[in-house]
């Protein structure tokens, strides 16, 4: 039976408000397109994190923050009926709930814009404020939505594996705090992480080779959307199988991959294994539209690993 007060992952992060606007193509630097019409959806990488693990039966709680708003309250209720713990969520007033601006082509990629609000709010005393959950939890999961002093407090206290999504990239600012175990980057964080350009890594060999120049965690998974991912271990090189599907929308896939690999962490399986069950459960997502209404069950998951075996 699983106790909601000792969650077994534990997520630091955002909890934001998205508006999300279609266009018929994604805006080059200094072009206007015309959008259709907006939509709101809840977001924020940390509660999409935090919800694909509670859609995948594992027991969760959510560090973070919101404001005093409309949307904030509202959004932790949303997380708390789908079975995320969030006795840890600080209502912040001053700040607005954090927003997510994101312009979506028909092909479902995207571009996002960040305002942090409330998330920007979330301080090294919250992560003491939960530390017996953080020193409880099997799998800890951080990402660039808060401070980065927010996450070194974290990855001090965790007492499990702590895998860090080093999203959105910050410039002249090494991401990794102390005592991470596994960094999950897609290919164009890598890339920015180590200074080169989006393009700069086209094959198996020169990602390899920049996640290798990655210091600061024991291995490097770095998700390739439609090419499925790769894991870095010292000098070995697994390469995670994609799942071909019909792609609705990418949004929440890679925060998806992330909930679902801390899950089979959690479950006690190998690295390789819990990429690939992760890379299922990211695929999967991609069919349905939103963010985190398209992420998906475990039994779901396993039904669709058993159809494409």
């Amino acid at each position: 039976m699983i106790d909601p007060l000792s969650p077994e992952i534990v997520v630091i992060g955002s909890i934001n408000l998205d508006v999300v606007v279609p266009v018929a193509q994604l805006p080059m630097p200094g072009q206007t397109v015309l959008g259709g019409g907006q939509s709101r959806h809840h977001g924020g990488k940390g509660a999409t994190q935090a919800l694909a693990v509670a859609r995948l039966g594992r027991s969760v709680a959510l560090i973070g923050r919101v404001g005093a708003d409309e949307s904030g309250p509202e959004l932790v209720e949303a997380l708390a009926a789908e079975g995320v713990q969030t006795r840890h969520v600080t209502v912040t007033h001053g700040v607005p709930t954090g927003r997510a601006l994101v312009a979506m082509d028909p092909a479902g990629e995207n571009t996002v814009i960040i305002t942090p609000g409330a998330n920007g709010r979330l301080m090294p005393g919250d992560c003491e404020a939960a530390k017996d959950v953080l020193a409880s939890a099997r799998v800890t999961l951080l990402q660039q939505e808060v401070p980065r002093e927010t996450n070194q407090a974290a990855s001090r206290i965790a007492g499990g594996f702590v895998i860090v999504n080093p999203a959105p990239v910050r410039a002249q600012e090494h991401p990794l705090p102390g005592d991470v175990d596994i960094v999950v980057p897609n290919r164009g964080d890598l890339a920015a992480l180590l200074g080169l350009a989006p393009t700069a890594l086209s094959d198996t060999e020169e990602i390899a080779r920049a996640a290798r120049a990655l210091r600061g965690a024991n291995a490097v998974l770095v998700t390739l959307g439609s090419e499925g991912a790769l894991l870095v271990e010292g000098t070995q090189v697994t390469r995670i199988k994609p799942f071909p599907v019909d792609v609705v929308d990418r949004a929440g896939a890679d925060d998806c991959f992330r909930g679902a690999l801390a899950c089979a962490l959690a479950d006690g399986e190998p690295l390789a294994k819990a990429a690939a069950f992760a890379a299922a459960a990211a695929a999967l997502s991609t069919t349905r539209p939103g963010s985190q209404p398209a992420l998906p069950t475990r039994d779901e998951v396993e039904r669709f690993l058993t159809a494409h075996r």
